[in-house]
C-alpha cells in the first residue's frame, strides 16, 4: 500500500493534449472501515452480543455502539470478583483529529479510547495511590498482573471489561508486518500495534516501536520524575521487595529520544492506512513481547479530546444528523474527502529551457512527482521523498525533452492530480 502506482492514473485519456486533473480517493476511510462490526449476531462472554453493534457517522464524527464484550473467549480473572456485563456504550470519535496546542488533556481513570472490537482502553493506572494521597499511583499492569486473563484484560466494578495494555487476542502480532489499527483514542487518533515502519516516512523496514520511558534509578521515593521535591508527608515507600521499582507510575521517567515515541506514546508517521502520514499512538512491548510502560496512551492525549466520552462515561448523545455505515460502501458522496494536494499549472507554459511547478500539501507525506509523455512513459521524476505540509516548488528541465505535450502527475498516498505542459524548441 505504500507504493504509489500510476497505472490507473495513466489510463486517463492522454491521447490529446487537452489537460485536466484527476483525483483518486479511498471509499472507506480507516475511521469507518476499521471497526469489527457484528453482522451475524455473534455472542461472547455470558451469551452477550459481541463486538461493534453499529457505526454511524457525520462529516466530523464517528459514533460507535458497542457492548464492551469481545467475540473471543475471556476470563477467568484470578481474585478479581467482577464479571463483564453489556455496557451498551456509544462513543464519539473525531474524524478530523487536531493537535492540541494548549494544555494537554490528562487521560483519566476509566475509558480513554476504544479498541476496534468495542472493548475499552484504560490508562496505566488503577484507582489506588499510596496512602490515598494522589501522589504515587499504582501501575495497574504491575499490581494487578494476577487478575488479567490470557487476553490481558479484566473487568472493573460495574462490569466494564477493559485492557490497560496490549489486547493480544484482538490481533496476531507479527514482527515482520506493520501492525493493524487496534483502536482509536478519544482525540480521534488511531492506536496501532507494536510493529511499524522503522522510519516515520514509511521506510526502513518493520521494527518494534519503542516507548521513551524507563525506570528511574532511585531507592527512595522522595522526588518525582520532573524533579519535584516532595515533602516528607508525600514520600512514597522506599524501593523494596514489597514495593519494587515499577510498582508506581511515578517510578518511570520520560527521556526524549530514548525510543521512537513522544511523551503521549505516539508519533507522526506514514502507515498503511494513512500513506500521507498521521499522528498515531502505539501499543508498546519490550523485546520479549511483554507490555512496556506506558502500554497504550501516555498520561496525556496529543489531540483535542471529544470529552463527552469521558463526562458521559461512554454514553454520548447524538445531536446531529448521521448516516449508518455499511462496510464496503462508499462514504465519499456524503462526506467528500478534501484533496490532500493542490497542483498548480507550471510556468512558463509552453517552455523551452525549464519550467517551475508549484504544489501544496495539506499534510506531510511521501510525495512523488513524475513527468510522462502522451504514451504514458515516465520521462522524469523531479520529486520522490517525504515532505512537510505547506507550499512547495520544483524546477523541471526541458533538456532532453522533444517538443510536444507532456503531463506531470503529483501523488501523495491515494490522492493523485495531473496537469499538462508543452515543451517547445
Amino acid at each position: 500500500m505504500r507504493r504509489l502506482l500510476f497505472g490507473a492514473v495513466l489510463a486517463v485519456a492522454l491521447t490529446a493534449c487537452n489537460g485536466g486533473s484527476t483525483r483518486k480517493v479511498s471509499a472507506d476511510p480507516p475511521e469507518l472501515a476499521s471497526w469489527k462490526l457484528n453482522t451475524t449476531g455473534a455472542t461472547g462472554y455470558g451469551g452477550l452480543p459481541a463486538d461493534i453493534q453499529e457505526v454511524r457517522y457525520s462529516d466530523g464524527y464517528v459514533y460507535v455502539s458497542s457492548s464492551d464484550i469481545p467475540a473471543y473467549s475471556i476470563g477467568p480473572w484470578g481474585n478479581d470478583p467482577n464479571v463483564p456485563t453489556d455496557q451498551n456504550f456509544l462513543f464519539k470519535i473525531p474524524r478530523k483529529p487536531q493537535e492540541n496546542t494548549g494544555t494537554a488533556t490528562a487521560t483519566p481513570l476509566g475509558p480513554i479510547g476504544v479498541w476496534v472490537n468495542g472493548v475499552v482502553v484504560f490508562n496505566a493506572l488503577d484507582a489506588h495511590t499510596y496512602n490515598d494521597q494522589g501522589v504515587w499511583h499504582s501501575d495497574a499492569v504491575f499490581v494487578e498482573a494476577g487478575d488479567f486473563d490470557s487476553c490481558l484484560g479484566h473487568p472493573a466494578p460495574g462490569g466494564v471489561y477493559h485492557h490497560h495494555q496490549n489486547p493480544r487476542c484482538l490481533y496476531t502480532a507479527d514482527s515482520g508486518t506493520h501492525s493493524p489499527i487496534l483502536g482509536f483514542a478519544f482525540d480521534g487518533y488511531p492506536i496501532y500495534g507494536p510493529y511499524a515502519y522503522a522510519d516515520t516516512d514509511g521506510t526502513g523496514g518493520i521494527a518494534r516501536i519503542r516507548p521513551s520511558y524507563r525506570l528511574r534509578n532511585i531507592t527512595e521515593r522522595t522526588t518525582l520524575a520532573d524533579g519535584t521535591v516532595l515533602s516528607p508527608a508525600q514520600y512514597g515507600p522506599p524501593v523494596s521487595s514489597s514495593y519494587p521499582l515499577g510498582y508506581y507510575a511515578e517510578d518511570y521517567e520520560y527521556v526524549p529520544g530514548l525510543g521512537d515515541l513522544d511523551a503521549h506514546n505516539g508519533r507522526f508517521a506514514v502507515t498503511p492506512e494513512y500513506p500521507n502520514g498521521t499522528y498515531a499512538y502505539y501499543v508498546t512491548v519490550d523485546g520479549s513481547g511483554a507490555s512496556a510502560f506506558p502500554y497504550t496512551i501516555g498520561a496525556t492525549y496529543y489531540g483535542v479530546v471529544a470529552t463527552e466520552n469521558i463526562t458521559a462515561h461512554g454514553h454520548v448523545t447524538i445531536v446531529e444528523p448521521v448516516s449508518e455505515y455499511v462496510p464496503g460502501t462508499s462514504a465519499a458522496p456524503e462526506n467528500p474527502i478534501e484533496p490532500m494536494v493542490r497542483l498548480e499549472q507550471n510556468a512558463p507554459n509552453p517552455f523551452r529551457g525549464g519550467s517551475t511547478i508549484g504544489y501544496s500539501l495539506a499534510a506531510a507525506g511521501r510525495v512523488v512527482l513524475r513527468v510522462v509523455d502522451v504514451s504514458g512513459r515516465v520521462v522524469a521524476t523531479p520529486v520522490d521523498r517525504f515532505m512537510a505540509a505547506g507550499d512547495h516548488t520544483v524546477s523541471v528541465s526541458g533538456a532532453g525533452l522533444a517538443a510536444g505535450c507532456y503531463f506531470y502527475q503529483l501523488a501523495v498516498g491515494g490522492d493523485v492530480q495531473s496537469r499538462r505542459m508543452v515543451a517547445v524548441r
